[in-house]
């Protein structure tokens, strides 16, 4: 039955971070009323499997993403329309959406206010935004593993490191929102195991695929990266329980604050 499952869902269960990144979003959106308007807006990195689970909290759901390489086949997965948005300008009307969830947007770009501005634009007044980034805290030990292994920021694809929760709230007040809650994930443990896959992933198994590979892909994006890998990433479906063996250790280490920063906000007046 797991074969016939869509190759981003099979994808999507043998993950780490995203598991633990919606398993947050759940518990600040829900409860969702079903006439509520709610958006996602999404920057690379997302192949549709994200969207299919918020989807099933309920509410009427829009979609947006910023880059082009995913679009098709998240389209394809969903059978819903994807805008192709920009940090500039999301088209949407003024104070539209009860609900915006922002992915790992802003550190793609120079000025996240600009793009945290836009997202206020199309809130509705006293709905709610829920913005991720990554933590961005360079004294953390296994960002700086990153660039002794040469996985800068710009091997993400990122213009910035992130953001602390301490960075992002001040750029969320100054949009016009009032911080209500932060969650922080992903601690040593995960983190490490991410940084061992990436590594994998960007430095041997993209050259080697025979499917085009955009710089700052850390993972298989279409189906046919993931095609072009199969072998490989099928070695990595069977040792995945070890992986998230190691991932849940993060739980001694609940006290500390993660790699991954989420901050919920509501729209002022």
């Amino acid at each position: 039955m797991t074969d016939t499952l869509p190759w981003q869902i099979r994808m999507f269960r043998k993950t780490l971070k995203k598991q633990m990144r919606l398993r947050e979003l759940t518990n600040l959106l829900t409860p969702i009323q079903n006439d509520e308007k709610c958006l996602l807006v999404t920057c690379g990195d997302n192949n549709g499997a994200m969207n299919y689970y918020l989807r099933e909290l309920g509410g009427k759901w829009s979609w947006a993403e910023l880059e082009e390489q995913s679009l098709e086949e998240m389209k394809e997965l969903l059978q819903e329309d994807v805008l192709r948005g920009s940090y500039e300008k999301l088209d949407y009307e003024d104070q539209y959406f009860d609900r915006v969830v922002s992915i790992d947007c802003l550190e793609h770009i120079e000025d996240p206010v600009l793009f945290t501005n836009e997202l206020h634009r199309i809130t509705k007044i006293g709905g709610r935004v829920i913005i991720t980034i990554p933590g961005g805290d360079q004294s953390k030990v296994v960002n700086k593993l990153k660039n002794v292994v040469g996985m800068t920021k710009e091997s993400y694809g990122h213009i910035r490191d992130g953001l602390t929760v301490a960075e992002l709230q001040p750029i969320m007040k100054n949009a016009g929102y009032t911080p209500l809650k932060n969650v922080t994930f992903s601690r040593f443990f995960t983190e490490m195991v991410e940084l061992i896959i990436n590594v994998l992933y960007v430095k041997i198994l993209s050259k080697k695929s025979e499917a085009k590979v955009e710089e700052g892909t850390i993972a298989p994006a279409t189906k046919d990266q993931l095609k072009s890998v199969e072998k490989s990433y099928k070695m990595y479906a069977i040792a995945y329980p070890f992986f998230k063996a190691i991932s849940s250790l993060d739980v001694l280490l609940s006290w500390s604050e993660g790699y991954v920063t989420m901050t919920e906000g509501k729209r002022d007046a």
